[in-house]
């Protein structure tokens, strides 16, 4: 189990991320494919995180929770 700082972190609009999926929380997991991307948050949904990352040529909005991301 992760210490709770992780999930007391806040994050605020155009911070940079990590997307590094926890597998012990299954809720507001991104799709694996985007396991160890990076990106700019873009906007706050409830307790979610909206992450634009860069795939191959286009921009890709992710939906995460807190638990499934670090600060860069």
């Amino acid at each position: 189990m992760r210490p709770l700082g992780y999930l007391l972190t806040d994050y605020t609009l155009g911070d940079t991320v990590l997307i590094s999926i926890d597998p012990s929380f299954h809720k507001g997991q991104p799709y694996k494919r985007y396991h160890g991307k990076s990106g700019i948050i873009s906007e706050i949904r409830g307790r979610a995180y909206v992450i634009k990352v860069k795939d191959g040529g286009k921009t890709r909005q992710i939906i995460a929770k807190a638990e499934h991301i670090k600060r860069q």
